[in-house]
């Protein structure tokens, strides 16, 4: 009996193992710092960090996918993924398909370009000015400057940066984090912060299928990871100031 108790009590284990929750997350694994795959082929980066964190805090396993930006929302929707972590900007036009978490960090913009060039953050019309297509910077070029400016929009931030350094463009407006990591590579060699940032009040967040009580959870996972301190210490590894 005693024997039969133990096997019984074991299956149930195993069953419950085999049973936990799985979350898998969508992310771009293009946008360094925030995503990218290594040289080993790695998916690391500061969205990798916290998804992996707040599952932690979720109790729950964690399975990453990597999508192309363009089609990120697409494959929400498609259910390959149940939620995108993927430095997305929290818009009305976005919040028109999918919902999402209360912010995980804060962002602004700022243009980089050639240090000694004629470029003006003040005055951008006729320039030649690059950003990467569907995000915010993008948004702000066209609804501010419109046919003023030869906007030349790029599939990811790496090819937008690839084109400023080959001389192609005068600068890139992009998020003001992701410029101030790609400003201390090798490449940024010779090319600087350009203006002030740009405060357009953008908030980044998770985004989930419409009506997923996900993002509840999720966001209560945020909170729970700032109180904890555990966000404080992925911060760290990549920024030396605060970007909550």
């Amino acid at each position: 009996m005693k024997r039969l108790i133990a096997s019984v009590l074991a299956a149930v284990v195993i069953s419950g193992a085999a049973q936990a929750e799985t979350l898998r997350i969508g992310t771009e694994g293009a946008y360094p710092p925030f995503n990218q795959i290594d040289k080993e082929g790695n998916l690391i980066g500061f969205d990798v960090d916290i998804a992996k964190a707040l599952c932690v805090a979720m109790k729950v396993e964690c399975k990453f996918v990597t999508q192309d930006w363009d089609g990120i929302i697409p494959g929400l929707m498609a259910k390959k993924y149940d939620a995108i972590v993927a430095s997305m900007s929290i818009t009305a036009e976005r919040k028109k398909a999918v919902d999402f978490s209360e912010r995980y960090y804060s962002n602004t913009l700022r243009y980089v370009s050639k240090k000694g060039s004629s470029f003006d953050a003040k005055m951008v019309k006729g320039k030649n000015v690059g950003a990467q297509r569907a995000t915010i910077s993008s948004q702000y070029l066209e609804e501010k400057y419109g046919k003023d400016v030869s906007l030349k929009l790029y599939d990811t931030q790496e090819n937008a940066w690839l084109d400023l350094t080959s001389g192609r463009l005068d600068a890139v407006l992009a998020d003001s984090l992701v410029n101030y990591n790609w400003l201390k590579s090798p490449e940024a060699k010779g090319f600087e912060f350009s203006g002030d940032t740009i405060d357009i009040n953008d908030q980044i967040g998770i985004a989930v299928r419409k009506g997923d009580a996900l993002a509840g959870r999720l966001s209560k996972a945020i909170k729970d990871i700032v109180a904890d301190g555990t966000y404080a210490k992925i911060n760290a590894k990549y920024f030396p100031f605060s970007i909550y």
